[in-house]
């Protein structure tokens, strides 16, 4: 297990870096750039701009750029913001505890629904609680996510008047210790809720399925011939064979749900790093979109690591590589 641990952790090093070589190329092809707005002046104009680029870095080649961005980078040092001056790192860490709340949350909920609600809809195959959790399921993958979090804004928010409709509020000011967390939790719950719901509907098919082939294995018909009782069968045979493939499902979530933070961060006005993306890219802030790209790359890489070490614990096998 040790052997197939660290042949992953030193795999995912030069994927990387061939990320973040992509991305840095992507926004090189970008059109415009962070001066592009201030272009045609002329006289005065034209030599203020030219000093920028000097200083920002922008006259060098592009390979030249992103090798000294490497370097800094390795180094801690994320560069500075075009936009405001201040560094980058320190820009992104103010906004990633509003992200990271409600990516976590959402996941979270995500995984203590969706794991009992499949199995549920697997163990009563062609009844109505499996076409009630598949119908719902259905539903909610043709919602578009920007149009539910709008539908509970109007409801629970504009309608019903039960939830704050933007922000996280100042819980500093109104409220201590467990009245905080409490006060945080009504500004989250319905964008966490919209997370949860989208995320709920696209994976619990998912388990459905993955335990419905589980059951039809021919261990399982054993273990039932040997009399062994439902529970045993079900939760230490049938389920941790089937937690296998959705394993790699729950670990991309967590990604899926940083990335997906810009359109929920946008219409919930959260202060998160999905907010700052935003803002940076209308004024094509280089050095924040790409500290915030290599975050969003690392955790597809991170997370497609965790999936490989679970991969070894559930299946001792993969991790022997008999399979």
């Amino acid at each position: 297990m040790l052997r197939y641990s660290l042949r992953r952790v030193f795999g995912s090093v030069p994927l990387l870096l061939l990320i973040c070589a992509f991305v840095f190329a992507l926004l090189q092809a970008a059109p415009g750039g962070p001066l592009s707005s201030s272009e045609g002046g002329g006289g005065a104009a034209e030599e203020a701009m030219s000093r920028m680029r000097q200083q920002w870095g922008l006259d060098q080649p592009a390979y030249l750029q992103f090798l000294h961005w490497l370097s800094q980078l390795l180094h801690g040092e994320w560069g500075t913001s075009f936009n405001s001056g201040q560094p980058v790192l320190q820009l992104i860490l103010e906004r990633l505890p509003a992200t990271l709340q409600l990516a976590s949350a959402s996941l979270l909920l995500s995984i203590l629904i969706v794991i009992p609600l499949g199995t549920a809809a697997a163990l009563r195959k062609r009844s109505w609680i499996d076409y009630a959790i598949t119908g719902v399921s259905i539903s909610g993958i043709s919602m578009p996510i920007f149009w539910l979090a709008l539908m509970l804004l109007y409801l629970f928010s504009f309608r019903l008047g039960w939830l704050p409709s933007a922000g996280l509020g100042d819980i500093r000011a109104s409220a201590e210790g467990w009245d905080a967390v409490a006060e945080r939790a009504r500004y989250l719950l319905l964008p966490v809720a919209c997370f949860t719901l989208v995320t709920v509907a696209s994976l619990v098919r998912f388990m459905r399925g993955s335990m419905l082939d589980t059951l039809d294995q021919d261990y399982i018909r054993t273990a039932r011939s040997k009399g062994l009782p439902r529970r045993a069968v079900v939760g230490k045979h049938a389920l941790r064979n089937a937690l296998i493939p959705v394993v790699t499902m729950f670990a991309l979530e967590l990604p899926r749900l940083f990335l997906g933070s810009v359109v929920i961060e946008t219409i919930f006005a959260l202060p998160g790093v999905g907010r700052l993306f935003i803002d940076s890219v209308q004024v094509r802030d280089y050095p924040v979109l790409m500290g915030i790209l290599v975050i969003a790359s690392a955790l597809v890489v991170l997370s497609n690591l965790v999936a490989d070490l679970l991969y070894g614990w559930l299946d001792p096998r993969i991790a022997l590589g008999k399979v």
